[in-house]
């Protein structure tokens, strides 16, 4: 079962200045020079991305799961971002990736409230996106991944629009039929025969 937390909308949240500088205390490390920085379930929990990581321009992943952000805020100046993990948050929109577009490979942000994959054609690089447990009700809303030449490795499991497929071979299939580039949905690889299959799939 995941985690959530709930707590008293009146509560204070912490800001991404005193995560940074909780975590620094407790790593001994100065943010700015690290390259793995990790922000999880903050108490009180963090609830906003500000311009704060802007500073850090050596982080290549930057973990923020488990904590309640509801917006995607801009990741200007972090010039060196591979990983972001944006997890067990309340997400309901893939925004502002323009600034780390350039260099993001790995997206992970399942268990959010995500309806649609729009937002993320600017991230050509990117080969792994993990947004199991979301809100997607429609398999075509996977044609916004689809000019990403580069995407192998997709978790859906957990979407509503898998309801629309009779079984999980009958969801695989609608995947690759949209995106024939992955060669892993779900945490299995994609077998030739799916390949094949999927090529003789149409939808409406």
């Amino acid at each position: 079962m995941p985690l959530v937390f709930i707590f008293d909308p009146r509560e204070v949240r912490t800001t991404c200045t005193q995560a940074i500088k909780n975590w620094e205390a407790k790593t001994g490390t100065k943010a700015e020079d690290a390259n793995d920085i990790k922000l999880c379930a903050q108490v009180p929990p963090l609830a906003k991305i500000d311009k704060t990581f802007a500073t850090l321009k050596q982080c290549k992943t930057l973990s923020l799961s488990t904590n309640t952000i509801d917006r995607m805020g801009s990741l200007a100046g972090m010039t060196k971002l591979r990983i972001l993990s944006l997890g067990r948050n309340q997400i309901k929109k893939i925004e502002k990736l323009e600034d780390v577009a350039l260099t993001l490979e790995q997206l992970w942000i399942s268990y959010n409230q995500i309806f649609s994959l729009e937002g993320l054609a600017c991230c050509k690089k990117l080969t792994t996106l993990y947004m199991s447990n979301n809100a997607i009700k429609s398999f075509n809303e996977l044609n916004h991944l689809a000019p990403l030449s580069s995407l192998k490795d997709v978790l859906f499991i957990g979407n509503p629009m898998y309801d629309e497929a009779a079984d999980k071979y009958e969801a695989r299939l609608r995947v690759l039929a949209r995106l024939p580039q992955v060669t892993k949905i779900d945490g299995e690889l994609v077998k030739p025969s799916e390949v094949e299959a999927s090529r003789l799939y149409f939808e409406d």
